[in-house]
C-alpha cells in the first residue's frame, strides 16, 4: 500500500512538472540566465559582435569617474522622480475622493478618468507631441487665446521634463481606481463617531482616511519609484533625450549603450547600479513604514 501510494505521489508531481514546464524554461531562459549572465557581462568589454573580454570593475570605473552622460542622466531621473510621484499621488487621491462622492453619472465619470490609463504609451506619446508642440500645439494655441505666450516645451531644455512630468498625470487613471477602491474601504463608522466628537472635513481626512488607506499609499509609492526609476518610452519616442540631454533619462542612456553603441557590457554595469539604487530606496520605504503605515489587524 505504500508503495502505491508513493507511485502515485511521483506520478502526480511527474504530471505537475510537466505541466508548469513551459512556465519554467521561459523563466530560466529568458529570466534567470540573462539576470545571472548580466552581472558576468558587467565585468567585461561585450559588444555581441566579439567575445566579452574580462576587465574586471573597469565599467563601473568609467560610470563614476568618466562619463558625465552618466551623472547627467541619472540626476534628470531623479528630478523627474521627485517631482511625478508626489504629484501623481495628489491628482490620483484626489480624482479618487472626488468619485468617491455620491453624484449623477459617477460610471461615466470614472470611466472617463480610467481610459487615458489603458491607452497605449507610444500612441499616447505621438499625441502628447501633437499637444506640445511650440507652434501649432493646441495647449500654446489655447494660452494664446487668454494672452499668455507659451513656452517651448519638449524643445526648450528649461521645459521638456516639466512637459513629461505634465504627461505623466495623464496616466493617474490606474493609481486612481486602487486608491478608490482602499476607500470605499474605510469603515463608515469611524467617520461617523469622528463627526459626533466634532471633527471637521480636513481632520477626518489626516486622522482617518490617510491612515486607513496607509498600505495602499506605501504600495503606490513603492511601484511609483520603480517606475519613475525605469522611464524610457515617452523619452524615447517624444524627445530621444534632447534637448541638450535635458530628457536623457537612465533608462534611455542604457538603451543608447546597449544597442546603439553596442556596449553590452558597460550597459549590464549600468543596469546593476540602477538595480541596486532602487533596491536601496526600497529598503529604506520599508524601513520607514513602520513609523507611517497602518494595518487594521495591527501587524
Amino acid at each position: 500500500m505504500v508503495s502505491r501510494h508513493s507511485d502515485r505521489l511521483v506520478k502526480r508531481r511527474r504530471l505537475g512538472l510537466l505541466f508548469v514546464s513551459p512556465w519554467l524554461i521561459g523563466f530560466l531562459a529568458f529570466t534567470l540566465y540573462p539576470f545571472l549572465a548580466s552581472i558576468y557581462y558587467s565585468f567585461t568589454d561585450y559588444s555581441v559582435l566579439t567575445l566579452p573580454e574580462f576587465v574586471g570593475f573597469s565599467n563601473y570605473k568609467t560610470l563614476f569617474t568618466d562619463d558625465p552622460l552618466f551623472w547627467k542622466s541619472l540626476g534628470n531621473t531623479f528630478y523627474f522622480a521627485a517631482i511625478s510621484i508626489p504629484l501623481q499621488f495628489i491628482v490620483a487621491l484626489g480624482l479618487a475622493m472626488l468619485l468617491n462622492q455620491k453624484v449623477k453619472g459617477l460610471a461615466i465619470w470614472r470611466t472617463i478618468f480610467y481610459l487615458p490609463s489603458i491607452v497605449p504609451v507610444v500612441a499616447a506619446s505621438i499625441v502628447w507631441l501633437w499637444l506640445l508642440n511650440p507652434q501649432y500645439g493646441i495647449i500654446n494655441g489655447l494660452l494664446y487665446l487668454i494672452g499668455i505666450d507659451g513656452p517651448g516645451w519638449i524643445t526648450d531644455p528649461k521645459w521638456s521634463k516639466p512637459s513629461l512630468i505634465i504627461m505623466s498625470l495623464w496616466g493617474v487613471g490606474g493609481s486612481m481606481i486602487i486608491y478608490l477602491a482602499a476607500l470605499q474601504d474605510v469603515p463608515a463608522q469611524l467617520y461617523e463617531a469622528a463627526e459626533l466628537d466634532g471633527a471637521g472635513s480636513y481632520h477626518k481626512f489626516i486622522n482617518i482616511t490617510l491612515p486607513t488607506i496607509s498600505p495602499v499609499i506605501f504600495f503606490q509609492v513603492i511601484m511609483g519609484i520603480i517606475g519613475a526609476l525605469q522611464y524610457f518610452t515617452q523619452a524615447y519616442v517624444m524627445t530621444g533625450g534632447g534637448p541638450a540631454d535635458s530628457t536623457l533619462f537612465y533608462s534611455l542612456y542604457l538603451y543608447n549603450n546597449a544597442f546603439k553603441y553596442f556596449k553590452m557590457g558597460y550597459a549590464s554595469a549600468m543596469a546593476w547600479i540602477l538595480f541596486i539604487i532602487i533596491l536601496v530606496l526600497t529598503l529604506v520605504l520599508f524601513r520607514s513604514s513602520r513609523g507611517w503605515v497602518y494595518y487594521a489587524g495591527g501587524k
